[in-house]
């Protein structure tokens, strides 16, 4: 028999970066708040490296400082190779106000910081917990848990968030996925002790290199603080076929394939299990409804090549947290106007960026031998995270990418 567990004001699903801040920023609210969380942290994830916008998300809920004292590799840019082309973004130097640095992370020890902090500011975090339905009812959401211990239970809260990341758990039950107009894509990474010595190689810099004669091709560098580096590459879906090729050999001969970037990794020692994200690209059709709301990855996920994923769930939960505090005050939040038209404002500009990239035109725009400095620091600052800076001409208007293309490649 299924017993109930009490009542919340909010439940949310999954204590990643997106469900650890909503949690905490409502708790500091003052409400009473309950995170499910199908794994045990730490654990691993990738998404290792942030974008400095986060650091104002952090900074709102009040979690900057575990983070900050933690440890992880410093973070000032972006560094980008196509062959002998080569050039850096310094975020430092961006159009729009706010953080110019950030951080490298390991994803397991991150998330556990964030979880660990939600934890100490008053919400009740269970793991190995895992949703397997809900039922909204007039004055409530009930929400069905199997734990991996113990009798399956039932919850109730004001509210349910799903932060559950690639897990989708709402969208799978509310049958609410649809396709991605991305193209669809595998992703192959590990994590490696890199032994780098080429003076080329800034560890303050995530570094993306291009495949030398396919442009579809990319590969990142992520450098840890530790002497350690996640490295990965992503390929068109068609030219990876299950039944022939194992992850292991494809991401080491790719590598191998990889220009500057093999002489990079030329000592590094390949000394941890290779891992696959397959067709990573998601939507949904909408992303609240009665009682619900869907954060990050569990809403909408683009692409890993500009590390957009990390701040987007951030946004999304700091712009989710306050609707739910008016709604649970007796207030009546326009979710349109609050939270799904806000959050697509920074979705669409990293989509046209992610585009441009596959099509080549912010490839180009990269590359280029020509930037004036002003756009440059428009495009740094989109690279930053600082996607819902209208000030910015491409926020704004995300297709002047298109002319910006045109004109570097005159």
């Amino acid at each position: 028999m299924t017993e109930s567990q009490g009542r919340y004001d909010v439940v949310v699903i999954g204590a990643g970066p997106s469900g650890s801040v909503a949690a905490t920023l409502l708790a500091n609210y003052g409400h009473r708040v309950l995170i499910l969380e199908r794994q045990h942290f730490p654990r691993f994830s990738i998404g290792e490296s942030l974008l400095p916008q986060s650091m104002e998300f952090l900074e709102q809920a009040g979690l900057l400082q575990a983070v900050v004292e933690a440890g992880f590799q410093y973070k000032n840019g972006a560094a980008f190779c196509r062959g002998t082309e080569h050039d850096q973004f310094d975020f430092r130097k961006k159009f729009s106000d706010g953080w110019g640095t950030t951080y490298q992370v390991q994803r397991g020890q991150f998330d556990k910081i964030l979880a660990d902090s939600a934890g100490q500011r008053g919400v009740e975090i269970r793991y190995g917990q895992t949703v397997t339905a809900i039922e909204q009812l007039e004055t409530s959401i009930v929400i069905d848990v199997s734990p991996e211990e113990g009798t399956p239970y039932r919850v109730a809260a004001d509210f349910l968030l799903d932060g559950s990341g690639f897990g989708r758990v709402l969208p799978r039950l509310l049958n609410l996925e649809k396709a991605s107009c991305l193209g669809s894509r595998v992703a192959l990474f590990t994590h490696v002790e890199d032994n780098i010595r080429d003076s080329r190689f800034d560890r303050n810099k995530i570094l993306i290199t291009v495949h030398p004669s396919n442009p579809e091709i990319w590969y990142w560098l992520i450098p840890f603080s530790n002497g350690r580096s996640s490295v990965g590459v992503v390929l068109p879906r068609a030219l990876f076929d299950d039944a022939i090729m194992a992850e292991q050999p494809t991401l080491q001969r790719y590598i191998d394939e990889g220009g500057m970037l093999s002489e990079i990794l030329a000592n590094a020692l390949f000394d941890t299990p290779v891992g696959k994200l397959d067709g990573y690209s998601c939507d949904v059709a909408r992303l609240y409804g009665e009682r619900f709301a869907l954060l990050g990855n569990a809403g909408e996920f683009l692409d890993p090549v500009f590390s957009s994923g990390v701040t987007i769930a951030l946004k999304s939960a700091t712009l989710a947290a306050a609707a739910v505090h008016r709604q649970l005050n007796g207030l009546q939040p326009d979710w349109e106007q609050e939270y799904a038209i806000p959050l697509k404002v920074g979705i669409d500009t990293f989509r046209v960026f992610v585009e441009g990239w596959y099509d080549g035109r912010l490839q180009d725009v990269i590359f280029s031998d020509n930037k004036s400095e002003p756009v440059k620091a428009m495009i740094s600052s989109v690279l930053a995270g600082y996607a819902w800076d209208r000030r910015n001409p491409y926020v704004s208007e995300p297709a002047r990418l298109s002319t910006l293309a045109e004109l570097c490649r005159r």
